[in-house]
This record gives C-alpha cells, sequence and structure tokens, in this order.
C-alpha cells in the first residue's frame, strides 16, 4: 500500500500541488488525468522518490518496490537489446555472484561445528531459497516473452540499442520495468511509443500480471481497458473517482453540476435571509427573530463549487490553398538501406481533401514512406506531388528538436514572419500560453506543453497537405480533442500516421496499413479496420489449427524426422483431412453469419453506386443543353458527384473481394 498525504509543491509563488492526499491499495490500477501541466509527472516522480515534495510525506512498506518509467529517458548504448533487457535482472546476477562466493567460503573452512559456519549455511539456505522463489530458471524465456509482445523480432535481440530510435528505447526500458515485477508501477505516458498490436499486448500485462499500476495517458480506449479507477488533478487539487475514465467524464460534469445547484440554493437562502435581517433590524417586536436568523447564517457552512480548469487551446488550421485532384500518386516505390527492404510495390492514390490514416508496427516504413513524400531520401520508382501541393510536416520528435534555452515568445518570433509577428501574443494565448507564460523558457515546459509549441509553428504558413507523424504524443484528452476537430473542419488532405485508436476513429476515411514491406488499403475508418483485422487473426487460426494437429501425427510416426523434413507431410496431410473433418454446428453457424454480413455489405455498396450513377447520369443531362454547358455550379456539381461515384465503386470492390475471399476460404462458392 502506497499513502500519498498532503503533497505540496510550489515554484516561486505558484502552488503546483495544494495538499494532495491518496492511497494506492494491492492491485489498484489507477488512472492519473488532468490538463498538460497539471503536476501529473511531478506527482508520479515524487512517489518514485525522484523529487521532493515542498510539504507532505509518501509512506510504503518496508522492502516495497517501484518500477518507475518518465516521459523522456536520458538512455546509454552499451549494450545489445537482450543485454539491455537483462539488466532488469541484476539484482538476481548479484545474488548468484554471492550464492558462489558463500559456497567458496564454506568450502574453504574445516570448522563444521561453529557457530559462524552454521550462519554460513543458514545464510546459504535463505539466499538460494530467495533465488528460487525469483523464478531466475524462467528468466530468459520471460525476457524474450516481453520483447516480442511489445514489438521486437527475434533478430533484432543481437543489435545494439543505439541503432535504435528514441521510441524504441523507450520500449526497451518499458521491458525492463515490467520484468522487474515491482509492487507498484509508475508510468508516464507509456503507450506514446506503441502501435496498436503492442498497447492491446500492454493492456492484457497490466490487467493480468501488474501488482499495481498508477500510470499517466491520453488515450481514452487504454485507460477505459486498464484503469477501474480515475484521479483528477485540477488547479492544485486532486479528486478520487472509482470509475474508468469515460463513466470519470459524466461523473465529473453531473458532480459539478449538483454542487452548481446545491451551491444556488445556498446563495438563495442566504439573501433571503439578510434581506430579513435588514428588513426588521430596528422592530422590536421582530429583534428575536432577527438574532435567531444572524446566528443561523454564523453557524451556516458555506458551500463552495469545486474550480473548474477551463483552460483550452484554440487551433483551427488556414484554409487550405486550392491544389490539384490528387495531392499524391505512388506507383510501385520501393525503399531499401543497403539489404534491408523497408517498403517494395507500394501503389497509393490520394485525393483532394481525404483523411486517412498511416498505421503499422513501428519499423514497418510509415515514417519512411512520409520521407519519401517530403523529398528528404531517396528511392525508387514513382512518387508524384500534385499541382500546387503544399506541405505542412509535424514529425514525430518536434517536440524535442525545439530550442531548449529560448522562451515560448522567442521559439515563435524567430519563426514568424510578416505581419504575424505582430499577433504573437495573440496566438500563444489561444494555446495557453498567455501572460507570464509566453516568458518561460522551453526547458521547463512539460511534454504537452511542447507540443502545444510545436503544433503553433505549423500553423504559420498555410498549407493544402498536412502531415502529422504522432501528432497526438504528451497532448491531454482535451487538446486532442480539439485537434481532431481542427483536422475534421479543414479543408485540405491530412495524412495522419498514429496509434492513437481513439483519436483516429471519425477523423479518417481510408486506412493504408504497412507491414512486412507492404503497404495494403483498408476502406473506412480505423473501426472497421480493427474489426476486419480480428477477422483475419480468426482466419490464421482456423488455418493452422489442423496443420498442427498433423505435424503430431506425422512426428508420432517418424520420431527422427527433423522439422524441415516434416512441413512437406505437413501440407499434403492438411489438404487430405481438411475437407473430411466435419464442422461443428457453432463454427456453421458463426461463418453463415459473416457470409450474410458480407453479402449485406456488398448489395448495400451496389445500391450506393446505382444512386451515385443516377445522379451523375442527371447531371450529364443537363450539362448536354447550353443552358448546363454554361452553368458553373454545374460544372462544380459534376464533380462532386463524380467524386461520389469514384469513392462509391471503391468500396464496393473491396466488399466484393471480401466476399470472395471469404467464400473461397471457407469452399462456399
Amino acid at each position: 500500500m502506497v499513502s500519498v498525504e498532503n503533497i505540496t509543491v510550489e515554484f516561486g509563488g505558484f502552488r503546483l500541488l495544494d495538499g494532495v492526499s491518496f492511497v494506492i491499495n494491492p492491485r489498484d490500477r489507477i488512472a492519473l488525468t488532468g490538463r498538460n501541466g497539471a503536476g501529473k509527472s511531478t506527482l508520479l516522480k515524487i512517489i518514485a522518490g525522484r523529487q521532493k515534495p515542498t510539504s507532505g510525506t509518501v509512506g510504503t512498506p518496508r522492502g516495497f518496490t517501484i518500477g518507475y518509467l518518465p516521459q523522456i529517458l536520458e538512455t546509454t548504448d552499451r549494450y545489445t537489446v537482450y543485454e539491455e533487457a537483462e539488466q532488469a535482472f541484476a539484482h538476481l546476477f548479484e545474488l548468484q555472484a554471492q550464492i558462489k562466493q558463500t559456497e567458496q567460503a564454506l568450502a574453504s573452512r574445516s570448522d563444521y561445528d561453529s557457530p559462524a559456519y552454521q550462519d554460513l549455511i543458514e545464510r546459504l539456505n535463505h539466499m538460494n531459497d530467495l533465488l528460487l522463489m525469483s523464478g531466475i530458471n524462467d528468466y530468459q524465456a520471460e525476457i524474450e516473452k516481453t520483447l516480442l509482445g511489445l514489438g521486437f523480432e527475434r533478430s533484432d535481440f543481437g543489435r545494439p540499442t543505439s541503432e535504435f530510435s528514441g521510441g524504441w528505447r523507450m520500449r526497451i526500458e518499458l521491458a525492463k520495468v515490467l520484468l522487474r515485477r515491482p509492487d507498484i508501477l509508475l508510468l508516464d505516458e507509456p503507450t506514446n511509443h506503441l502501435d496498436i498490436e503492442s498497447i492491446q499486448w500492454f493492456e492484457n500485462f497490466l490487467i493480468q500480471n501488474a501488482r499495481a499500476v498508477l500510470l499517466v495517458s491520453h488515450d481514452k480506449a487504454f485507460l477505459d481497458n486498464v484503469c477501474p479507477r480515475t484521479v483528477e488533478l485540477s488547479l492544485g487539487k486532486l479528486y478520487d473517482y472509482k470509475v474508468p475514465y469515460s463513466q470519470f467524464v459524466i461523473l465529473r460534469r453531473e458532480r459539478r453540476e449538483q454542487q452548481q445547484r446545491t451551491y444556488d440554493n445556498q446563495q438563495k437562502m442566504i439573501q433571503d435571509t439578510e434581506a430579513f435581517i435588514e428588513r426588521f433590524r430596528y422592530k422590536a417586536t421582530k429583534a428575536v427573530q432577527v438574532q435567531s436568523r444572524i446566528k443561523q447564517l454564523e453557524k451556516l457552512e458555506r458551500i463552495e463549487v469545486d474550480e473548474e480548469d477551463t483552460a483550452v487551446m484554440n487551433l483551427r488550421f488556414p484554409k487550405a490553398p486550392h491544389s490539384g485532384s490528387y495531392p499524391v500518386i505512388i506507383e510501385d516505390l520501393e525503399k531499401a538501406y543497403g539489404e534491408h527492404v523497408v517498403l517494395r510495390g507500394v501503389n497509393m492514390t490520394i485525393r483532394r481533401g481525404e483523411k486517412v490514416a498511416f498505421v503499422g508496427r513501428n519499423g514497418e516504413g510509415k515514417s519512411t514512406l512520409v520521407k519519401c513524400i517530403l523529398g528528404e531520401i531517396p528511392f525508387q520508382g514513382k512518387l508524384q506531388l500534385g499541382h500546387q501541393v503544399k506541405i505542412a510536416y509535424y514529425a514525430q520528435n518536434q517536440p524535442l528538436l525545439l530550442d531548449e534555452n529560448l522562451t515560448v515568445f522567442d521559439t515563435i518570433d524567430r519563426v514568424a514572419v510578416g505581419d504575424i509577428r505582430t499577433k504573437i501574443r495573440d496566438i500563444l494565448g489561444a494555446f495557453m500560453f498567455g501572460g507570464e507564460a509566453s516568458d518561460k523558457k522551453v526547458k521547463v515546459l512539460s511534454g504537452g506543453e511542447r507540443s502545444r509549441l510545436a503544433m503553433i509553428r505549423l500553423l504559420l504558413e498555410p498549407a493544402n497537405l498536412l502531415i502529422l507523424d504522432e501528432p497526438t504524443n504528451h497532448l491531454d484528452i482535451r487538446s486532442k480533442e480539439v485537434l481532431k476537430q481542427a483536422i475534421q473542419e479543414f479543408d485540405g488532405t491530412v495524412i495522419v500516421v498514429s496509434h492513437d485508436r481513439d483519436f483516429l476513429d471519425g477523423l479518417v476515411e481510408k486506412v493504408y496499413e504497412f507491414g512486412h514491406q507492404r503497404v495494403r488499403e483498408h476502406l473506412g475508418g480505423i473501426r472497421e479496420f480493427l474489426e476486419k483485422k480480428r477477422l483475419d487473426s480468426l482466419r490464421e487460426i482456423e488455418r493452422s489449427a489442423k496443420p498442427a494437429a498433423a505435424v503430431k501425427t506425422s512426428t508420432d510416426k517418424d520420431p527422427s524426422a527433423g522439422k524441415d523434413k516434416s512441413q512437406p507431410t505437413v501440407v499434403a496431410k492438411e489438404k487430405e483431412t481438411l475437407p473430411s473433418t466435419p464442422l461443428t454446428y457453432q463454427e456453421r453457424k458463426e461463418i453463415q453469419k459473416q457470409l450474410r454480413k458480407l453479402q449485406q455489405q456488398v448489395a448495400k455498396c451496389e445500391e450506393e453506386v446505382a444512386a451515385c450513377e443516377a445522379a451523375l447520369a442527371e447531371t450529364e443531362a443537363q450539362l448536354g443543353t447550353p443552358e448546363g454547358a454554361a452553368d458553373t455550379s454545374l460544372h462544380e456539381q459534376y464533380g462532386v458527384r463524380r467524386k461520389a461515384l469514384d469513392t462509391a465503386m471503391s468500396y464496393w470492390e473491396q466488399a466484393a473481394c471480401e466476399l470472395e475471399e471469404f467464400s473461397q476460404t471457407h469452399r462456399l462458392t
């Protein structure tokens, strides 16, 4: 159990935390939330023992262990990935060394009956028991399982950590923290550098294996899945809710509404009482009643409404200059670093006004393709930018590229040109850097404040193609919602590289999945993409289950057969046994259900195509008349309806392909 009592933190005359108290119990999984700069990271550092509060205490039991993952790491590159992960077990290796020293000391002595000899034996037995209980025999399997779960390949284990980006080194540090199995995990935005698959693995790990967790994250889906308790820091105060984040948002609003109603009722009662006192103060016949009302007011416990932090950035992208109909066209693009092929045979067409997502595991080429679009690296194949395309690029490490010795104002003043320089103070105020905050040095800003500052630089020049590489890293949830709304309202084209499921939901209309050197297009939003990924995984399990049984049969018959020799037999066995193996009623029911769903989707797409064709034919007929040919609005309408038909046809083709693939897989054609 961790007891946080009356923690107060002051900087100069500003009080960041004001008497914060709460308790973390065993198996608690708590989301620590609040806007950027509210003190979340500071509170984690205090609990971890990395920072001293102005006043207050943190109490923990004797021998209590803490695992802390900060937002920004200072790493050293002395080991390989696997060797670095092994450092999580350094205390066990030290214990092994102590056991060996004790065994050598016993072997060199002959005073078997002496108390000192007996003490050494007891000490050796105790250390052996500790080592056995620590799971030292399984640590290699734990390292492998954790590194694979966080997205590393086995081929990465022997590579030096210096070859990896900061995000991947953060994963190594996260692996070390998890492998130590501490009594409490303090995690400051652990999902910022994780892809969707790694986040799902990480969720399961925290739910099943973690003892106690206090974490900061701005991924609402992640918080809801992991943390049944939410504590909020707002204006120095802490508010504790025994519910997941989504319910906390509702309860917080209801609590404030209830407080406001109670406060308003009490204020009305006070006004009425004071009016009565003032009216009859000098009437002798009312003297007793007046004194009674005065005492009533003196004893009254005044209701206060919790202050609400309403600060939120005001973000609106400049109107996009007009560009060609297809801002990005890619044909057969390939990119390799030496012999290591990152991308092969990439084909992509992004239409004007589309908002698309690049998703996939880290290292699969998302940022590489972005660099190709920006013209920063050479490649093979064709990549054509549309007419008058102007790109604004937000890099994943953009906040870290800021000069830490400059103030907030100077950071913007150095890149602003023309009339915009006269409006710098107004722009900073819209991004919650008003007043004295504009004079802060960059080095004292939180991760979220740096992200907001980097976002301002993005707005200084109008663009019609936004490329945003992990723009939500370090942004608080309210700021992410503002950014999402601004992107939705932006009338240009947007490419978003992100692992944030909630941020992408309802924002993008097309998903490009990166994996195994390929890029695959998925029409629809992120929810449809994830549902399809789950279906694909089930198909793979279904296909691999029966060959696995065939492997067991062939191995039993020929124990001397090696792994490679048995593979051809497995394939032949699968072809023989699969058709003769009857499906269960539940399996047939599930297949028919999926089939009907796909057929309905195809039929719906066909109806949409027919409607678009009819609308386009109507416009074409009107354009065939002299009056219509001279009507510019009809020409614009034709372009809109032409685009709608192209989109509908794309959806129909995708749905038809999925139906055909499903039917062939289950032999239903």
